[in-house]
């Protein structure tokens, strides 16, 4: 087969993007368009796929790549390894889909011991030759050969203290030589080998170490959160190398054409002057505003300017630009869609639309679902008094508490075990993304608002202040000192990344504002939309909350959770412990007026829309005292042996009894939900009875009550038989003549695969589905969540056994086939059954898609997540359009 692994930039478009990766789709479409790029070429992530399948570079790689290096000798008049004019090359990675800093890249490729006088030489600058050839010796020794960048960076500070030299510009070129020997040396030691002289070799070399980054473990960390498939690969671009650090008139950059924290449509970005790409984002240096480059060099600037509109508006959204100045000459290193914040993605959409460069319907796929919960999660109360040790760069909006902590692997440790963790680092690199993600905040000292920290946290919707120059770290003895006062690790601080100030302790939050620009892009999905989006509530305040997020309705209040409270929980106990009939129907009929103040609240709050009630469903023992504890009390009692103790022990002794004859070997698939309610009618009969009364109470003033009763864990269509004509005889004895008045329904939660499997039949006495997703995957699946999760379940997930935790995202091809096979089989009964699902995926993207797909009439999921679950609604039907009806039909048949 003759295949070719080669695509010049001025070959290729942007429409190439799954074949050249992001990057250099993007530089083959600037090429084109004739704007200043570096000539070069992409390897496909074809050849990174033939890499991994053969373990080693595919045949006839290198032949292509040294053809299509003669062809940049060419346009540059340089050749590579020449020993007078030599080309150097960068070797960069460059994914479909963006992951910034998680793979590898090589600058000056090409240098070695005599090139690198040439480069003196033709230069005139020495020191510049000599700090490149030690960048590519450091970058090499890392990502080629795996040496640590802590040898490196130790040694070149250990040269600057013993020079007396506060900065790298201030080191000449014999120290460059200097450190290039002891450089070199490292990698001879640590990796057991040198560094090759041979131009080929590095390239070579280079090109197999940025096909290996695609599965570093940064790498896979981030695709495992964004979802990015692993088989995708990387392309490798090689590139003229350009120069910003030879000298004032140098520099590089990084631009987006619009402000990624905030949206507003103003130019946004850094640079800094005598410097390498590396130096912007890696946050080694503090770079200057890029306001500041008009001073600086003014008619880069303008063409800069000029360049950053012309790529947005050909790409119809903001964009993250990366360039160099050499010897004042712009060119163009990479242009890709910016990475914004929650808050930005929404101005951004919104402005574009008015701007009449996208539709509303493109705005709504522009907007990332999982991005709305940065703009529904807490911010600073305004009113709280503040301890700020010191003011950072506001590099990524929100606020978080947490303990301090100085290293990644600390943050995952300590986030594993429940605590809320702020990762504070001089500046963070690719290998701390696992911190990251653990982490509820990232405080730098180092770095600016493109360094890698901001870039990552924005993606990520993690608050961030970078740059603070007032904290000082050490790392070493995990302290820093932050304005005068000194930080442990465990210490608690407060970040608010939309200011940039370091708080100390714990600071007091309030709820986030519903924006214009969020309400705007929720009336544009709930006019496309197909799936109603309705909320889990369990109580009054909840159930406002979800109304203020746009949800029509209730779609799970789960009963269990009123009898949580501490005055309410004494009396639950009573009634469970009765020992007669007559003495649980007292405890019942205190609990009755409880229950009804709750419905009526959340009838009030949902005035108009129908509020779906489950029925009392977990096992009775959860509301009991712990046994273990019991026990020990009890024993305690004994071995005191007095008689003043002898009640209390006889008492203790029967609980004791009490609490063993409810217990069962498997709680969660004992007799809970139906099965009690029909063993025990009385409790469900007080439910029912305070649903009705609250219902008729609401009605006489004025609230238009739609009430739905949900039946628990019915696996055979006489279970749901029994409990709806209690239900109908209890509603009639309450509402009598006015039952005309409250429209209710009768429904049950499917959660045992039998109902789904046998869904015909219960259907006959049933008026909704709603599909309780978290038990009914416990049982689909054969595990229990809370031991699946806390054993074997990350290992699956993380050794790709699963695509996803399925507790998160919805199984389509094993749970999903039963919620399709009851829809079907339901709707052959009824075809005007209402079904929907309310376990946690209703507030997941994926699975709303699937939702949407399946044919479902809703979702449910929390009050917070109504947002998400609205617009990820209706990009299901910009996506999937009406599909769902040939799905259902194909299943039907």
């Amino acid at each position: 087969m003759n295949t070719q692994w080669i695509v010049r930039f001025h070959d290729g478009n942007a429409a190439m993007r799954q074949l050249l990766g992001g990057k250099g789709a993007n530089l083959a479409e600037m090429t084109k368009a004739g704007l200043p790029v570096p000539p070069g070429f992409t390897i496909t992530t074809d050849a990174c796929r033939a890499f991994y399948a053969g373990r080693t570079l595919p045949g006839g790689l290198m032949k292509e790549v040294t053809d299509a290096l003669e062809g940049v000798e060419a346009q540059t008049g340089r050749r590579f390894g020449d020993p007078q004019r030599p080309l150097l090359v960068s070797v960069r990675s460059g994914s479909v889909d963006s992951m910034p800093g998680m793979m590898d890249t090589i600058l000056n490729l090409g240098l070695n011991d005599e090139t690198v006088r040439a480069l003196a030489d033709e230069t005139g600058n020495a020191r510049f030759a000599y700090d490149c050839y030690r960048r590519l010796v450091q970058m090499f020794g890392n990502v080629v050969f795996g040496v640590e960048g802590v040898h490196f960076e130790t040694l070149l500070h250990q040269l600057k203290q013993s020079v007396g030299a506060a900065s790298d510009q201030q080191l000449t070129a014999e120290h460059w030589q200097t450190l290039i020997e002891q450089y070199k040396a490292v990698i001879t030691r640590l990796a057991r080998t040198t560094f090759p002289q041979n131009v080929q070799d590095q390239l070579r070399l280079a090109v197999e170490a940025v096909f290996r980054s695609w599965n570093n473990q940064r790498a896979r960390i981030y695709r495992s959160v964004n979802r990015i498939p692993d088989e995708q690969g990387t392309a490798v671009n090689i590139q003229a190398m350009v120069f910003g650090n030879l000298g004032d008139d140098c520099g590089t950059g990084v631009l987006f054409t619009r402000n990624p924290s905030t949206g507003d449509n103003v130019l946004f970005g850094e640079f800094l002057e005598n410097a390498q790409g590396e130096d912007v984002v890696a946050g080694v240096r503090t770079p200057r505003p890029i306001d500041e480059l008009e001073n600086a060099m003014p008619e880069v600037f303008a063409q800069l300017t000029r360049t950053a509109r012309q790529l947005e508006a050909h790409y119809r959204d903001m964009q993250d630009i990366e360039f160099t100045v050499e010897r004042g000459k712009l060119y163009m290193l990479q242009t890709r869609v910016g990475k914004r914040t929650a808050q930005a993605a929404l101005k951004i959409a919104a402005d574009l639309v008015a701007e009449d460069t996208i539709t509303p319907d493109e705005a709504l796929l522009r907007v990332e679902v999982g991005h709305l919960d940065q703009l529904l999660h807490p911010a600073i109360d305004p009113e709280a008094k503040l301890e700020v040790l010191a003011t950072g760069l506001p590099a990524s909006p929100g606020a978080a508490s947490g303990a301090a902590v100085f290293d990644a692997d600390t943050a995952e440790l300590w986030a594993k075990r429940g605590d809320r963790v702020i990762l504070v680092r001089a500046e963070t690199t690719p290998e701390d993304i696992h911190g990251v993600i653990a982490a509820e905040g990232v405080l730098t000292s180092r770095g600016g608002m493109t360094s890698h920290a901001a870039v990552v946290a924005r993606g990520m919707g993690k608050c961030c202040v970078c740059g603070c120059e007032d904290a000082r770290v050490d790392e070493a003895s995990r302290t820093a000192v932050i304005g005068g006062r000194v930080v442990a690790e465990g210490d608690i601080i407060t970040l608010d990344g939309s200011t940039g100030r370091v708080i100390a302790g714990h600071v007091p939050l309030k709820d986030a504002d519903m924006t214009p620009e969020l309400m705007q892009m929720l009336a544009w999905a709930d006019d496309v939309r197909r799936l109603r989006v309705i909320a889990n509530a369990d109580n009054p305040e909840d159930a406002a909350k979800a109304r203020e997020f746009g949800a029509e309705g209730v779609g799970l209040c789960r009963t269990e959770h009123m009898f949580l409270s501490p005055q309410r929980l004494p009396v639950v106990q009573a009634m469970i412990l009765a020992e007669t009939a007559e003495d649980r129907l007292v405890q019942l009929r205190k609990l009755l007026p409880m229950q009804q103040a709750d419905f009526e609240g959340i009838f009030r709050a949902m005035d108009g829309l129908p509020v779906t009630i489950r029925l009392l469903d977990p096992p009775l023992h959860e509301f009991l005292p712990n046994l273990e504890e019991l026990v020990g009390r009890h024993l305690r009692l004994t071995l005191q042996q007095g008689d003043a103790d002898a009640a209390e022990r006889d008492a203790l002794a029967g609980l004791i009894r009490k609490v063993r004859s409810l217990h069962e070997a498997n709680p969660m698939l004992g007799q809970r939900g139906c099965r009690l309610g029909i063993v025990f009618p009385d409790i469900y009969d007080m439910q029912i009875e305070a649903i009705f009364r609250a219902a008729r109470v609401c009605m006489l003033e004025g609230v238009r009550v739609l009430p739905e009763i949900m039946v628990p864990l019915v696996g055979h269509e006489n279970e749901l038989r029994i409990l709806r004509e209690l239900i109908d005889r209890v509603a009639g004895q309450v509402l009598g003549a006015d039952a005309r008045e409250v429209p209710y329904k009768v429904g049950t939660m499917i959660e045992v695969p039998r109902a789904a499997l046998t869904a015909r039949k219960i259907a006959k006495h049933a008026d909704f589905f709603s599909f309780g997703t978290n038990d009914l995957t416990q049982m689909t699946f054969g595990c229990s969540r809370d031991d699946a999760e806390g054993k074997f379940l990350s290992h699956y997930v993380d050794n790709k056994l699963l695509p996803a935790n399925p507790f998160q995202v919805l199984d389509g091809e094993g749970v999903g086939q039963l919620i399709e096979w009851a829809v079907a089989g339901g709707r052959a009964v009824k075809p005007q059954l209402k079904t929907g699902i309310c376990g946690e995926h209703g507030g997941d993207k994926e699975s709303i898609f699937f939702c949407h797909s399946a044919g479902l009439d809703y979702v449910s999921c929390s009050p917070y997540r109504v947002p998400l679950a609205r617009l990820a609604a209706a990009q299901a039907q910009l996506t999937l359009g009406d599909a769902a009806d040939e799905r259902q039909e194909r299943i039907v048949s």
